[in-house]
């Protein structure tokens, strides 16, 4: 088990929604301040190779979090732009690492990464059994490369790195506001407005049967955290609560949570997106002892309550 009170540690995308509660999670291990580095990504641009080597230098451990992502319409509007970027970004940094001799990698892949038709739930060993959702595919592939080239650099030259895939996050800090925003702060978003204008209906997208697996965003910053300290091998593994929600449960927590009592519609005519997401979880428990604390309500609650302080009643 690493002791990373002694280690220095690059953290990439610490700006970002899970960046920065993994940097919380590094303060709460007891790793002093000074001993991270939380590069900006407008100083540090990492698609470029001279900025790759600068934050390596002198650290021992490296975690990717920086990113570029978004939701569906987003995907679907810059797919190269998608693969380019992330792709690039994490194949540069980790070259970087093994040239600076950093010591290990915490790389972080995507559910998006798995194949269109895997068996539900979700298990490691079926990442490599079929082409992603067409949509997502971009950016999913472009993180499995990742979990390619830590395979091939251990083979070559005996370096470190960790693949984590995390199922959807979520909790403070969230995007709302942003046309790329996922289906929780969303549907959060749009609810909690409803509430406040008394609207007498609400109308969302699809038949609300499909289902999705969430975590909240302080359980997974904590896995990655315990991850990096007591995991050590090259197989990819899951993140995630093991609970599958479907979207219509969803919205009745949510309105059940904010109080909002007005009528759903749910419009048909719109996609449903996969009908099923779930992992399997049960390596991320075994190998290095993550699991979810945070249930489902408890964290809408709180990120419900998160956006009604920093969006609501910054607009009055």
């Amino acid at each position: 088990m690493l002791n990373l009170k002694n280690k220095k540690i690059l953290l990439t995308g610490k700006s970002g929604f899970l960046g920065g509660h993994v940097y919380n999670q590094l303060l709460k291990r007891g790793v002093p301040e000074k001993n991270i580095s939380t590069p900006s990504s407008i100083e540090f641009n990492l698609k470029e190779w001279e900025n790759c080597l600068k934050v390596t230098k002198n650290q021992n451990i490296v975690i990717h979090l920086a990113a570029k992502i978004g939701g569906i319409g987003f995907n679907k509007e810059k797919p190269g732009e998608i693969f380019y970027d992330n792709a690039l970004m994490g194949i540069q940094l980790m070259e970087a690492a093994r040239v600076n001799g950093v010591e290990k990698v915490t790389t972080i892949g995507t559910v998006c990464a798995y194949p269109k038709n895997a068996p539900i739930p979700f298990k490691e060993s079926s990442l490599w059994d079929g082409y992603p959702e067409n949509v997502t595919a971009p950016y999913g592939m472009a993180k499995k490369m990742l979990l390619v080239q830590g395979g091939a650099y251990f083979d070559q030259y005996g370096f470190k790195s960790i693949f984590l895939l995390p199922v959807n996050l979520y909790g403070p800090g969230d995007h709302f506001e942003s046309k790329n925003s996922h289906v929780m702060p969303a549907l959060i978003k749009r609810i909690v407005d409803a509430k406040i204008n008394s609207a007498k209906e609400i109308v969302i997208w699809g038949t609300g049967k499909a289902t999705r697996e969430f975590l909240y965003v302080e359980d997974a910053a904590r896995g990655i955290v315990m991850a990096t300290e007591r995991y050590e091998k090259l197989d990819p593994v899951n993140l995630g609560s093991g609970q599958e929600t479907s979207i219509k449960s969803l919205v009745n927590i949510i309105s059940s949570v904010v109080g909002y009592k007005g009528r759903v519609v749910w419009d048909t005519s719109k996609p449903d997106g996969v009908m099923r997401r779930k992992l399997n979880v049960s390596k991320s428990n075994k190998e290095f002892g993550f699991k979810a604390k945070v249930g489902l309500r408890e964290g809408i609650k709180k990120t419900a309550d998160w956006y009604l302080k920093n969006h609501i009643k910054n607009k009055k």
